[in-house]
């Protein structure tokens, strides 16, 4: 069920934002008088479909992409026999070339309105919710295998990124922290400021969302919030909403103080102090081979709240939109010096798993967004077959005066195919061997 739930989001959200796309050529090739023949979700072979008017709109089995072809246009149907007549008044090639650099732009367009669209309502909707920089100072840094790995220590206190304050500690693993040119975090431990370098190529280490739970979290005090059933904590009186301050003579301030201090208890008894409205008194509880007694806990801090007006919103969603297209930017310039790695690129699966195996419409929306805003930067590449590969041909003729033979173009657009193709391979194979590894 889980793999249905993965597969189902992945493919609902690429059938909106593909549909979107080949919208957007389909509508700005009709507003110029183009003859649209076919509008596609999916590649062939055809599962589903109907004839409206010059059209033919249907559903492929290949879910991964779609397709319009416009009359007098050499795409990837490779429909040379149509390129060898004689130009008609309603194809795409008998069109001014801004005419058609519009056509071709339409998609990506539909794509960044999409996506700026779909964060603008997600702020909107529901502003946003994280543990401040104010708290983090406060309180510290829980620092797990990868804080660890680059010098960050529980307790911590980190006070900036790069010299710059940040807004949230999601902000400490964001594309821009971590792409940064000698970047670096300063920290304040015990009274001492620090510099923490982030090592170069450091963002490979956040090549899944469970990865992300290896990096740092804030530090909390706690309360019990419930107590399991037939536990030693039920059987020593534990209840929810006590405190506890002390485990082995060990102060307890906060949570993962006592998580550490019941690694060192497995299998033994521990003496716990534990407060309530009626005092303090010291419980004996045995301590599973799990390092646990029994207990789930509520912390004593609340996330900072903060909604937004549509004005905010608008601006607040607009820039979270492009910032994802600039991140990505620069991953990709990084990926060209090896600085990070090729085996971040993600096919199918990899996309399947960013959804994840629950269905929350939030989650959804902000992927698919996020998903919209990549098409449409990887769309705009000068790659042969891509929209970006065309609007490069339309510019030289633009700026030249002279149009690529079609010849030319056919043998380009072949090429691109080819590179398509062998990305596509690369990506899917990145997803299987993560499977495994």
């Amino acid at each position: 069920m889980e793999t249905l739930i993965m597969v189902g989001q992945l493919l609902l959200g690429l059938s909106i934002l593909v549909g979107l796309h080949e919208l957007g050529h389909l509508l700005t090739a009709k507003l110029f008088g183009m003859r649209v023949e076919k509008f596609s979700i999916g590649f062939p072979p055809k599962i589903a479909g109907f004839q409206w008017g010059e059209t033919e709109y249907s559903i492929g089995a290949i879910p991964l992409g779609g397709f319009v072809k416009i009359s007098g246009m050499v795409d990837e149907s490779m429909d040379t026999a149509q390129m060898a007549s004689e130009p008609q008044p309603w194809e795409f090639r008998s069109k001014p070339a801004w005419q058609r650099l519009i056509v071709m732009l339409g998609g990506i367009i539909v794509n960044v309105i999409t996506g700026i669209v779909i964060f603008v309502v997600l702020v909107w909707n529901n502003g946003e919710t994280y543990f401040s920089r104010d708290q983090v100072i406060q309180n510290g840094i829980v620092a797990y295998e990868y804080g660890e790995s680059i010098g960050l220590k529980t307790g911590d206190k980190i006070l900036d990124i790069n010299g710059e304050p940040y807004n949230s500690i999601n902000d400490l693993t964001s594309g821009s922290a971590l792409l940064s040119e000698n970047g670096y975090y300063t920290v304040d431990r015990n009274g001492e400021i620090l510099q923490i370098e982030i090592p170069r190529g450091f963002i490979n280490t956040f090549n899944s969302e469970e990865s992300f739970n290896k990096f740092v979290a804030i530090r909390f005090p706690f309360e019990v919030g419930a107590v399991d059933k037939g536990s030693g904590a039920e059987q020593a009186g534990i209840e929810a909403g006590d405190r506890i301050l002390a485990v082995n003579n060990m102060p307890v301030t906060y949570f993962d103080q006592m998580q550490s201090a019941l690694q060192t208890l497995k299998n033994q008894s521990a003496q716990i102090v534990r407060q309530r409205e009626s005092g303090m008194d010291t419980l004996t509880i045995p301590v599973t081979e799990e390092a646990r007694i029994g207990i789930a806990v509520s912390p004593l801090i609340e996330p900072v709240r903060r909604d937004y007006g549509f004005g905010e919103a608008l601006s607040k969603g607009t820039s979270r939109a492009f910032g994802v297209v600039i991140v990505n930017a620069r991953a990709l310039g990084k990926m060209f010096t090896g600085e990070v790695s090729a085996k971040n690129v993600s096919g199918p699966i990899g996309m399947a798993k960013i959804y994840g195996a629950s269905w929350d419409w939030i989650k959804f929306w902000s992927i698919t967004g996020l998903i919209s805003m990549i098409l449409a930067f990887m769309n705009l590449l000068p790659i042969p077959a891509l929209d970006g590969g065309h609007v490069m041909f339309l510019l030289y003729e633009m700026v030249s005066g002279r149009a690529p033979s079609d010849k030319f173009l056919e043998n380009a657009q072949k090429v691109g195919m080819v590179i398509l193709l062998a990305l596509m391979v690369f990506a899917i194979g990145n997803d299987i061997l993560k499977l495994f590894s």
